[in-house]
């Protein structure tokens, strides 16, 4: 080979198959409230078996009519305890159509035997005699824009940005969340339940806000008068309140 000949012939890249651990989380019936509540249970019993888990929903075994499932939701909740949706498997026509809307791999329904997980029992706690004393963590500090791709988690506090969040871009909280700018992305406050959470933006044209998993998307919030405007959002009962700063 001449020097002068281009490097680029020898590959870059090699296609492999693997066998990685994936979750598969099989739904019964179309209830995300008490998904949430269960899925909750599951993982205080062993935090670190969640943790990022990458995750299969199954929606193929739901029994016959059952409604559409809120697949945006869904996911939602499973990503609130910790689990990362990579693709769904699914038989129903709507819900293929939900999964493409929102570019998920949709995989076909399976016809193998899956054994229910199993989890270490080096991880299951038992019961404490008494409530753990309530950990103050320190609001969590942002003063770079938010670039779209980006998530942003505050854990056990607010969440402050002091600079644009950009389309894509997605900001989670326990406690509030504050953005001195544009908020563009997604803002989930009150991520572990909490009604007293708030959404506090400088303009409002957010592609979702979420307070204790009640949510409101961007067709909703552009018929809004407030869209565009400063505003802080509250949760009453379940509607989401917007009201100018």
């Amino acid at each position: 080979m001449s020097k002068t000949e281009p490097l680029d012939q020898d590959p870059v890249f090699q296609l492999k198959g693997s066998m990685l651990a994936i979750t598969v989380l099989e739904l019964a019936r179309n209830d995300l409230d008490s998904l949430d509540r269960q899925l909750a249970a599951k993982v205080a019993q062993a935090p670190n078996f969640f943790s990022n888990a990458p995750l299969v929903l199954a929606l193929d075994k739901l029994p016959p009519g059952e409604g559409a499932v809120d697949l945006p939701g869904l996911m939602r909740v499973c990503r609130q305890h910790g689990l990362r949706t990579l693709a769904i498997r699914a038989s129903r026509i709507e819900d293929i159509a939900a999964a493409i809307a929102i570019d998920i791999p949709v995989l076909p329904p399976s016809g193998a035997r899956e054994r229910p997980l199993e989890m270490p029992e080096a991880e299951v706690k038992k019961k404490p005699e008494k409530p753990p004393e309530p950990t103050i963590k320190q609001t969590r500090v942002i003063t770079t824009p938010v670039r779209g791709g980006q998530q942003i988690y505050a854990q056990g506090g607010d969440l402050v940005v002091v600079s644009s969040v950009s389309p894509g871009a997605e900001l989670l909280a326990d406690g509030n969340i504050h953005v001195y700018g544009p908020m563009r992305g997604r803002a989930l406050a009150g991520v572990k339940g909490d009604t007293k959470a708030r959404i506090f933006c400088q303009q409002l044209s957010a592609e979702l806000i979420s307070i204790a998993g009640h949510y409101k998307v961007s067709e909703d919030l552009r018929r809004d008068p407030m869209w565009g405007s400063g505003v802080q959002v509250s949760l009453s009962g379940d509607v989401l309140n917007i009201i100018r700063l």
